[in-house]
């Protein structure tokens, strides 16, 4: 059931009549005809969900060309403490999208992009890059009043631009949903390759234990190396609540996920981040892995209908996917564990024939050719990734029932 109602909520901004014309794409006209058919449907029993799935797609394995697997990560809502004006403790802004701030040329799509170089428009009209990181932080933007809040460091700022969203807990108990809205233009360096090719820290000891670790011990180090990622994220504000509870209420309403880059709120452990550039929004995914969802070492059996209801910049390739958890420190732990391999089945709407979609797909150039010793080994892992794939999934979901079990077997790819 769950697995559908996220369908569902990807549906509706698939349905709206003003975005039927943003996207060409035949995927995009098939999945706005199934998801005519979820919400003539209502609402549907768990066996009925499964059969839902069953008639209405087909499972085809996708793998980046030359993999065996795709590869799968997490990302979380992170909360902190924060103020709406600057004080000893809350000295670092969260800043709201400049207006002289111009996206990247040709970019297209609802939205901000998340990838490209982004412009500055000058009072004489001329477009040059944008300010990078250290111009902001020597105070390019001061006195333009785009500060929507303050938190404590910059440690914690660098997290809410990894996860493109927060809540920030102000002063008066009020919870601030702050969600991305635009980039700078300059590609991401993630703080862990900083450290490592400073010598800071041990390639063999980087994780992001050890990284939140070395940031409370150097506080005052934390800038000069944030310096070196000259990409910066800029916000919008997408809710303000109340988080105090009322006297004699003893259940507070259930507060809403963070906004994902189709528009609505995610579904933790069933929303995906694709690369929007292959893939549509509402797109339902099947993932199968071993995960790290407990406090022990061992991995966990993952398998789960998923919805592509997000992306982000480091989200590319077919079979890319990132999971989000949910909001909180436990949500943070799940996500910064899961860095692994794992089966991405595209489900795909039947009026799409994917054999006859493939012959007009246009392949990459020819290498130049291999060693014979090379050339061996390769055409044995392309062999073994593009295999024929079932998804036999009668066997125990661990209370996933409403996944659904197709039997028909569909080259992967």
């Amino acid at each position: 059931m769950a697995a559908l109602a996220t369908f569902l909520a990807s549906c509706h901004p698939l349905l709206r009549t003003g975005l039927r014309e943003v996207d060409k794409r035949p995927m995009y006209a098939a999945l706005v005809e199934v998801c005519r058919q979820a919400v003539a449907a209502g609402r549907l029993a768990q066996d009925q969900a499964r059969l839902f799935f069953e008639r209405n797609f087909r499972p085809l394995r996708i793998t980046k060309l030359g993999d065996n697997a795709g590869l799968l990560t997490g990302y979380y809502e992170p909360i902190v403490d924060g103020s709406r004006f600057p004080t000893g403790i809350f000295k670092v802004p969260i800043y709201r999208r400049p207006p002289d701030l111009v996206p990247p040329p040709h970019s297209a799509g609802p939205g901000f992009p998340n990838r490209g170089q982004s412009l500055r428009r000058t009072n004489s009209g001329t477009l040059v890059p944008y300010y990078d990181r250290g111009a902001i932080l020597d105070g390019a933007l001061d006195g333009q009043h785009l500060e929507i809040c303050w938190i404590k460091n910059q440690s914690d700022a660098l997290i809410i631009q990894i996860q493109g969203s927060a809540r920030v807990r102000l002063e008066d108990g009020a919870m601030l949903r702050i969600n991305y809205d635009g980039h700078n233009g300059y590609p991401f360096v993630p703080l862990s390759r900083i450290l490592i090719e400073r010598n800071i820290i041990p390639r063999e000891e980087m994780s992001p234990e050890r990284i939140r670790e070395w940031v409370r011990a150097n506080p005052q180090g934390v800038e000069e190396q944030l310096r070196q990622n000259r990409s910066f994220m800029f916000f919008r504000i997408v809710g303000l609540a109340d988080d105090r509870r009322p006297a004699g209420i003893q259940e507070m309403p259930r507060e809403r996920e963070a906004i994902g880059a189709q528009g609505i709120p995610l579904t933790p452990a069933r929303s995906i981040a694709v690369d929007n550039a292959l893939h549509v929004y509402g797109t339902p995914f099947f993932i199968e892995a071993d995960l790290p969802l407990t406090d022990e070492k061992r991995g966990v059996r993952f398998d789960h209908l998923m919805i592509a209801q997000d992306t982000g910049s480091a989200i590319v390739g077919p079979a890319r996917a990132d999971i989000f958890w949910g909001a909180g420190d436990r949500a943070g732990q799940l996500a910064s564990h899961v860095h692994h391999l794992g089966n991405v089945v595209m489900l795909v709407p039947r009026e799409i024939d994917p054999v006859a979609a493939g012959a007009r797909m246009p392949l990459p150039p020819q290498k130049p050719p291999l060693p014979a010793e090379a050339k061996a080994r390769t055409r044995s892992t392309k062999s073994s990734a593009v295999r024929p794939y079932s998804m036999q999934l009668g066997r125990s979901m661990r209370g996933l029932q409403d996944v659904p079990k197709f039997r028909e077997t569909i080259p992967g790819r």
